[in-house]
């Protein structure tokens, strides 16, 4: 497919392919920080060019913590793709966000502990922006899409992303509700700041699989109930998806594309040629 995407969907947990996906090709890439998880699935989607990535790897074989999140950004912004929908599983921390439902949120809070969560260093500094980490407009536009779905939705509230693969003690989830968080997840962070560094629209598409471990009158989160859950929102999950590239605008109005223009501080002449070919992707027009 020689045609840019104008939509990347980074699938999760029960999300392992695009079902009426047409002109299917599989795409293998390197890049500067390795192998992506699994090779990148471009086709056509209501006519539209798209491109999917399965975060877990064909099978899902990855752990959180062991997805290669700077080679999937990567892979998918040398395709061309401006635009990603991340697809997850997370539980919910508050009472209102039901299993079953599906929340669009618009902070994070990053927990975990051993990820690569930029693609700067070796003589490159830059501090990229990330008050608000999602795209609004993007977000927005998932919203309306998942509003043609029938399924209960939610837009807002800070999503908390752990280590794992373990689940939260009951103390770790309390504490997580006290910080005001409404859900939990594993795989939002670094792939939300990754994609800002990358001048990407992000926004996330949480299916609500659990209550975590505070709720004291659900039973403790499973694998069992997760993928029950996700099992009956693939389908709403698929329809937003067509929905949203049905209406989805040639452009981008909001301020992504140029999220780095202030960001670099290095001096360009000190910068290591090395270093600034293995990011030629991202910062050459600032440099040139």
């Amino acid at each position: 497919m020689s045609d840019k995407p104008v939509l990347a969907v980074i699938g999760g947990s029960g999300l392992y392919a695009i079902q009426g996906l047409e002109d299917v090709q599989e795409v293998n890439i390197d890049t500067p920080f390795g192998k992506p998880s699994a090779p990148v699935v471009t086709g056509r989607l209501e006519g539209k060019p798209v491109a999917f990535l399965a975060r877990h790897g064909i099978g899902h074989t990855i752990l959180p913590q062991e997805v290669n999140s700077r080679a999937n950004i990567w892979a998918l912004k040398s395709l061309g793709a401006e635009r990603v929908i991340s697809i997850s599983a997370v539980g919910s921390l508050r009472e209102d966000y039901k299993p079953g439902e599906i929340v669009v949120p618009d902070q994070l809070i990053d927990f975990t502990k051993d990820r690569q969560r930029t693609f700067f260093g070796d003589g490159l500094v830059a501090h990229i922006g990330s008050a608000d980490p999602f795209c609004s407009e993007l977000s927005g536009q998932l919203l309306t899409a998942l509003e043609t779905t029938g399924v209960t939705i939610h837009s807002g509230g800070s999503l908390v992303t752990i280590e794992g693969p373990r689940f939260s003690t009951r103390a770790e989830s309390q504490v997580f509700r006290s910080w005001g968080a409404s859900l939990i997840g594993m795989t939002a962070c670094p792939e939300a700041f990754l994609a800002r560094e990358a001048e990407l629209c992000f926004a996330v598409m949480a299916h609500v699989t659990d209550y975590d471990v505070w709720h004291v009158s659900e039973e403790p989160v499973t694998v069992e109930m997760v993928l029950s859950i996700l099992e009956s929102n693939t389908r709403s999950a698929q329809e937003a998806l067509h929905a949203l590239l049905r209406k989805l605008p040639e452009g981008r109005s909001c301020d992504c594309s140029a999220a780095l223009q202030n960001a670099i501080i290095s001096q360009a002449e000190r910068i290591p040629p090395a270093t600034r070919k293995n990011l030629a992707l991202l910062v050459d027009k600032y440099l040139k």
